[in-house]
């Protein structure tokens, strides 16, 4: 297939850099392309260097890179190609981001901390991108760090529907694993017609040097307790949410999470859990150490696919979260 799709006048041409390819293959098949023939490859002291085989002048360009390990390579080669569409005359620039790095740091905590996701918002921009198409950020006020049009989908609908098509709905119980989570955890039990409960930290007065219990506000006795988190990285927060649960006599834990980060300890600590499933998606690439049973990764790139082609058609990418309520 050739990287290239036209409608009427307009141009469509879909590129990826080297992060996350099989997503991206999967995008392009999707959409009926083929991906844009790109070389790339790492001098010797580590600087990237890029250059697309075909011509992108007057094409509406689609850039994917998930911001995945090692991540400021990645997010370099990204700025990067960006330029290089920029300088190649493309009509517009969309970049295409399944998992935004940095997302984590969108607010200062304590005095002399940056913003960091405010900063890979402005490198973006810099760079020549106009128009950010990501799945599940951090938090939803970072769609507001980037000066221009910002599609943010949701993993909700394909995490959710996998769930509830493999457990009785009448003991199900949807579980955030934190306060922050409540409003995700909220619109899962609004999708699934189910309870909801909430794992809150807190500090244990008894024991020194800040050592943290969790209590389960909510009924999760004899339940199918359903974490849902937006990513896992370490897997510390999430299995301990898990254990709680079952020390509260839950008959069952299913962890969810959209961008399945998976470093360090994470591989120990996921295979060692009591937790039945652990369900992701394929926004970042999943560790080959990890190719566990009870891990199961599902598919983003239909969801992506769509709302590229909305885009690409002056459609509404809106109408795909009103159709997934």
């Amino acid at each position: 297939m050739t990287g290239i799709k036209t409608t009427g006048e307009k141009k469509m041409m879909l590129f990826s850099g080297r992060a996350h390819p099989e997503l991206a293959e999967e995008v392009a098949h999707q959409l009926g392309v083929g991906l844009v023939p790109t070389k790339a490859f790492d001098f010797a002291n580590g600087e990237i260097y890029v250059r697309f085989q075909e011509s992108a002048r007057g094409a509406d360009c689609f850039l994917m890179q998930s911001h995945t390990a090692p991540i400021n390579k990645w997010i370099m080669e990204q700025l990067i190609m960006i330029d290089a569409l920029k300088r190649a005359s493309a009509r517009s620039i969309t970049v295409i981001i399944p998992s935004y790095g940095y997302a984590r740091q969108d607010k200062k905590h304590r005095g002399r901390e940056p913003i960091s996701a405010r900063l890979i918002a402005d490198l973006l921009k810099t760079a020549g991108a106009d128009r950010i198409l990501t799945v599940d950020l951090h938090t939803d006020q970072i769609q507001g760090f980037f000066d221009g049009p910002v599609d943010h989908l949701s993993a909700l609908p394909v995490l959710a529907d996998y769930v509830g098509a493999k457990v009785d709905r009448n003991k199900l119980t949807i579980v955030s694993p934190d306060a922050g989570r409540v409003r995700v955890a909220d619109r899962w039990c609004d999708r699934l017609d189910a309870p909801l409960a909430i794992v809150h930290k807190r500090r244990d007065k008894d024991v020194a040097n800040q050592v943290t219990v969790h209590e389960v506000v909510g009924e999760v006795e004899g339940r199918v307790c359903v974490l849902v988190d937006d990513m896992i990285d370490t897997g510390g927060t999430i299995c301990a949410a898990a254990d709680a649960l079952f020390a509260n006599g839950a008959e069952d834990v299913i962890v969810t999470a959209t961008h399945g980060i998976l470093s360090g300890p994470a591989a120990d600590r996921l295979k060692n859990s009591k937790v039945s499933e652990f369900v992701l998606t394929n926004t970042l690439p999943t560790p080959g150490e990890l190719e566990l049973d009870k891990i199961k990764v599902l598919s983003m790139a239909p969801t992506i696919a769509r709302a590229v082609r909305e885009v690409f058609e002056d459609g509404s990418v809106t109408s795909l979260f009103e159709e997934n309520k």
